[in-house]
């Protein structure tokens, strides 16, 4: 990857948003500085009103480091990209890091059909809960089939996907949540063909997973997604709000702790009050008797 030089403009921009995030983004930009990718590459750190180090470390890794002061992260994503020159903006996120042939791959999927505008693709978490290292398969495969099936993407990840700015139709800053996903992609694939790589996945930090399922599929997914999203459309301004940040206020073990007994719980409650349950209940003690009636039986006949 060959850093932008002055008056030449760069084939990429990477855009990437950032609060308090001092302790991944140099992770971050290193993965970047090692893309085997032979064009030249713009790299923009957005800092959303960080208290921590996040533009220190970032301009001392080689990033042009842009302010923001209205909070949010389609704010942030419009700044940089506003901010960007080069011919193809690429949003990611800065917990976030990339195999080498990342920005090559990008590169050739636009290359390969003149007609598309934008490219995305899948994300991985890292270092998290089981059921977060599978959910984003369950996830992007489908959407992966779609494609395949009708040349439509139906989702992309604000983390891996990149458009012509030339294209570009701006962030609803209205928007929190979904904002830079369901709506840029909304916007985007009225200006033309959007691909699809599921071959081709960024890896994030998997520390927002750690508070469980539960919690991500209620609060963060269902309340701060879904409802927000579609409230935010609808009165044109954000209604609920971001959700909450956090880095792990709990720890691993505490967190794996409380899960273990939030499923506990509900399978619990399933066996005791749902009629299903109960006839689980039911059989597994008629076995149980039978099968120490069974037991007794043999022990008695050897004993004679």
């Amino acid at each position: 990857m060959t850093l932008m030089k002055k008056q030449t403009r760069p084939r990429f921009s990477v855009v990437i948003p950032a609060l308090n995030e001092a302790t991944f983004i140099a992770d971050t930009l290193e993965s970047l500085a090692n893309q085997r990718f032979d064009g030249e590459v713009e790299i923009i750190v957005v800092d959303n009103n960080s208290r921590d180090k996040t533009s220190a470390v970032a301009l001392g890794l080689g990033a042009k480091v842009v302010k923001e002061k209205n909070p949010g992260v389609c704010w942030a994503r419009q700044a940089g990209t506003t901010a960007a020159t080069g011919e193809i903006i690429v949003s990611t996120d800065a917990d976030t890091f990339f195999s080498p042939d990342w920005l090559a791959s990008i590169d050739k999927q636009f290359r390969k059909n003149p007609r598309v505008i934008a490219v995305a693709g899948p994300c991985r978490y890292v270092n998290g809960p089981l059921w977060a290292e599978i959910y984003p398969h369950l996830l992007f495969t489908p959407f992966s089939i779609i494609y395949k099936l009708t040349g439509q993407t139906l989702y992309a990840s604000a983390t891996n996907i990149a458009f012509y700015k030339d294209s570009w139709p701006g962030y609803d800053t209205a928007l929190t949540q979904g904002g830079d996903e369901l709506d840029l992609l909304r916007r985007l694939r009225k200006e033309g063909r959007v691909a699809f790589d599921n071959k081709n996945p960024t890896y994030t930090s998997a520390r927002r997973q750690v508070r469980g399922f539960l919690y991500n599929f209620f609060i963060t997914f269902w309340i701060y997604y879904v409802l927000e999203y579609n409230l935010a459309r609808m009165f044109k301004r954000p209604v609920l709000g971001s959700a909450p940040h956090f880095r792990n206020e709990l720890s691993p073990k505490l967190l794996n702790f409380m899960n273990f007994f939030i499923y506990f719980g509900l399978i619990l409650s399933f066996l005791l009050y749902t009629t299903v349950g109960r006839r689980i209940i039911h059989r597994t003690d008629t076995m149980v008797r039978n099968t120490e009636h069974v037991l007794k039986t043999r022990i008695n006949d050897s004993e004679l």
